[in-house]
């Protein structure tokens, strides 16, 4: 049975909204946002109706991975602010009605963390145990197969010359692994956990939390899958240990404080499996929707994947169509068309439909979804040139900046001779928070409506969700909770398509992708990439 909706915890009832602080908004005009500028927005979060932040990382970093190699977990990079703007961004959140969660790194560290550099100079120092670190082969060659991410040819393993040992980084050189079977690493870890619970955080997305755990034997990985990094084949059994550990941790503090996993395994059984039997992660990204182009069938089959592999566990869903990782969805869809020879004309005006019935088909799916930011705005990726690409992986087009105004600053307030760390999306000058706020038909209040609809509309918080057969290219379920019952309805295609075999005809329309104001009974016609919300 479906628990009333105000006694669900608050993590299932949410709305999460990502902030990349880098890129969300620049307060001291050196052109890379930090927690002032965010602090200075929250009220348009709020007013978006967005329920909760998670703040990607913003410690003391050498950035050779932004942020992802940490060099102190308890302190803020300057150029972020000072753990004072970050108590006074808490507070103001809270006052707001809005929860706050940051990013936890625990499976590496920056090579220019204090432990790491005391682990290096010696191989008695006190930290060595620290990371994960083997003699070379009898040929001088890595210990293993691994293979790190971003660069496909090269090994997990950098050969640190001074102590003459391979030391293990499933990521970046800088961004050693830590070794969590040594008993000090996650005494120290769940320490650092600690230092931001006790400042007020109502929990942490865990970057590649599955990474925590490894086979000690290091065991080279199969033929079949030699050449995939390692960070998304590693799933080891004494992870599920640690995490039960970091539950209990959680679970000793007030106000249902919330841990969400990155588990980047491609199978949806794997990552249900960090769930644990409620006793693990409260919430594990689900990623295949990142990957699912714009279709009806690839759609049903991550909706059914996901609840064939959580309900059994009772396990609740995650949602998000784009990320910091990942192009963003706009930009996935549209790459997909044109490879499928859709014409420019069509293409233009397809890709803010589809953007359009993506919000709706996100915000009204059963589970929690995420936002990312900017996504409201329908934003495309940066065009990034070549002298301006600073990203290992590849991924600073949708890092852009948020485009607040008109301005040619875009309300950056960077003086002169002073640029944004990357340049800004493509149609700032018409595509940005001042002139779609402005817009009653635009996207950004298409997003504000479908929030306001979800949050007032209890079936589409906790409801239960029930598939229900509709035309090819379409899909269509129904949600329904203690009697509010709601049918959500979405065209995958570019032309109308007659759905009156549904028997919904003449039903409410809620909330049109396409239409700020829908008057009168629904026709039993979905248009071109349209989604609709239909009482009953």
């Amino acid at each position: 049975m479906t628990a009333p909706v105000d006694d669900a915890p608050w993590w299932q009832r949410a709305v999460f909204y990502q902030v990349y602080p880098r890129s969300f908004a620049d307060a001291d005009g050196d052109g890379v946002g930090d927690l002032a500028g965010i602090r200075a927005h929250l009220a348009d979060l709020a007013w978006l109706g967005v329920d909760a932040l998670w703040i990607s990382p913003f410690f003391r970093s050498p950035m050779a991975d932004f942020g992802y190699d940490v060099s102190d977990y308890c302190d803020v990079d300057p150029l972020f602010g000072d753990l004072a703007a970050f108590d006074a961004l808490v507070a103001d959140a809270h006052r707001l009605g809005l929860r706050v969660i940051i990013d936890w790194v625990p499976n590496h560290t920056s090579d220019r963390h204090p432990w790491f550099v005391d682990a290096a100079s010696s191989r008695d120092s006190a930290h060595r145990d620290w990371y994960v670190w083997r003699d070379p082969e009898q040929d001088g060659s890595p210990p293993n197969n691994w293979v790190a991410a971003f660069d496909l040819d090269a090994p997990a393993w950098t050969f640190h010359e001074p102590t003459g040992q391979w030391y293990l980084h499933m990521f970046e050189s800088a961004q050693p692994d830590l070794n969590w079977d040594e008993p000090a690493v996650e005494s120290a870890m769940l320490d650092t956990v600690r230092f931001w619970l006790d400042r007020g955080v109502d929990g942490f997305r865990a970057d590649v939390i599955h990474g925590i755990g490894k086979d000690h034997a290091l065991p080279d990985d199969p033929p079949e899958v030699e050449g995939i990094p390692h960070c998304a084949l590693n799933d080891v059994p004494v992870t599920h240990e640690r995490l039960r550990t970091i539950r209990t941790l959680l679970d000793d503090y007030p106000d249902d404080r919330v841990m969400v996993g990155e588990v980047f395994l491609m199978s949806t059984d794997a990552v249900a499996t960090y769930y644990g039997h409620d006793d693990e992660l409260h919430l594990a990204f689900n990623f295949p929707p990142l990957f699912a182009p714009w279709l009806a069938g690839r759609w049903a089959g991550c909706i059914d994947a996901a609840r064939r592999a959580l309900d059994p566990r009772g396990a609740w869903p995650t949602w998000v169509l784009s990320n910091h990782d990942n192009a963003r969805h706009r930009t996935r869809y549209d790459r997909a068309a044109a490879r499928a020879g859709e014409d420019t004309a069509t293409g233009t005006r397809r890709s803010e439909a589809r953007a359009r019935a993506a919000a709706v088909l996100l915000l009204t799916l059963r589970g929690t979804p995420f936002v990312y930011q900017g996504d409201e705005l329908g934003l495309l990726d940066a065009d990034v040139p070549e002298d301006r690409r600073v990203d290992p992986g590849g991924r600073d087009g949708c890092r852009a900046p948020y485009p607040w105004d008109g301005s040619p600053d875009h309300g950056w307030a960077t003086p002169d001779g002073v640029t944004t760390w990357l340049p800004f999306p493509p149609g700032a000058d018409s595509r940005n928070h001042e002139a779609l706020a402005a817009e009653p038909g635009s996207i950004l209040h298409l997003y504000r409506r479908t929030l306001a609809l979800r949050r007032a509309t209890p079936a589409l918080v906790l409801g239960a969700m029930e598939m229900l057969g509709s035309p090819d290219d379409t899909l269509a379920y129904r949600r329904e909770l203690a009697g509010d019952t709601c049918t959500v309805l979405v065209n995958f295609s570019g032309g109308d398509v007659d759905v009156t075999a549904l028997g919904r005809v003449g039903a409410e329309v809620l909330l049109a992708s396409d239409d700020p104001a829908p008057a009168g009974g629904w026709s039993g016609v979905l248009g071109p990439d349209q989604a609709v919300v239909l009482r009953g």
